[in-house]
């Protein structure tokens, strides 16, 4: 067996036929579903340096795929490589403009979640159909979850003067998701616990920062406000 882009010793004890002639054991199982829905975490994230980078690493063999993972191949496909870095780069510069991230962050609502899924479903390649709507449905949900984080946290920044911060948050979730990719190809379940408790940790704090973009909203409709008042009092 060649070195697999996300590491695991096959067992032969308690295989499940998952469709089309493949076999996993429950841990390969446990492992083929951490690595879908930490592929679909990272999408939420940035889908098109998920699939750029991960292209390029299959592209140039600098990971070997696992007989489980070929049909990851795919995304090495020089044209799929090219398009997302198409889109990449121009995500990389949407993504540092106050209000310009946010509209972007809108229009990917859709997207993320959707790119999500269908990576999760590759890295399934053609299991049965029940499994495969399960994890379409776990991975879209994971996606969103984080594409959601993501976009708060953009919101709420926005509402700052400088743009400075805007720079370095996009900067540091590009960082993440090439940290992210790194992990999930030493071990997906840690990769997949790791991203699920930081998803977890922003939602416990998120009324904190809904309250806070709550307040910023309110103090700007006050001050514009002002002006119309003092008009009205003067008559």
């Amino acid at each position: 067996m060649r070195p697999a882009c996300v590491g695991f010793k096959s067992q032969a004890r308690g295989l499940r036929y998952l469709g089309a002639g493949r076999y996993f054991s429950a841990v390969e199982t446990l492992d083929v579903l951490s690595v879908a829905l930490g592929l679909a975490a990272l999408a939420g994230v940035n889908l098109y340096l998920t699939v750029l980078a991960t292209g390029l690493a299959i592209h140039f063999h600098w990971i070997a795929l696992a007989p489980q993972y070929q049909s990851l191949e795919v995304l090495g496909n020089p044209w799929i490589i090219g398009i997302s870095g198409i889109l990449y780069l121009l995500e990389f510069f949407a993504d540092k403009i106050p209000w310009v991230d946010s509209i972007w962050d809108a229009v990917h609502t859709v997207i993320r979640p959707i790119g999500g899924a269908l990576l999760a479903i590759q890295v399934l390649g053609h299991p049965s159909p029940a499994f495969t709507v399960i994890v379409a449905l776990l991975a879209g949900g994971t996606s969103l979850l984080a594409h959601t984080a993501k976009a708060a946290t953009r919101l709420a920044t926005n509402a700052s003067p400088e743009p400075l911060t805007n720079v370095g948050l996009s900067l540091g979730e590009d960082a993440a998701v090439l940290g992210g990719l790194t992990l999930v190809n030493l071990s997906p379940l840690l990769a997949l616990i790791i991203f699920l408790t930081a998803i977890g940790i922003f939602y416990y704090f998120a009324r904190k920062v809904l309250r806070s973009i709550k307040g910023k909203i309110g103090g700007v409709r006050k001050k514009l406000d002002e002006p119309a008042d003092g008009n009205v009092s003067v008559q």
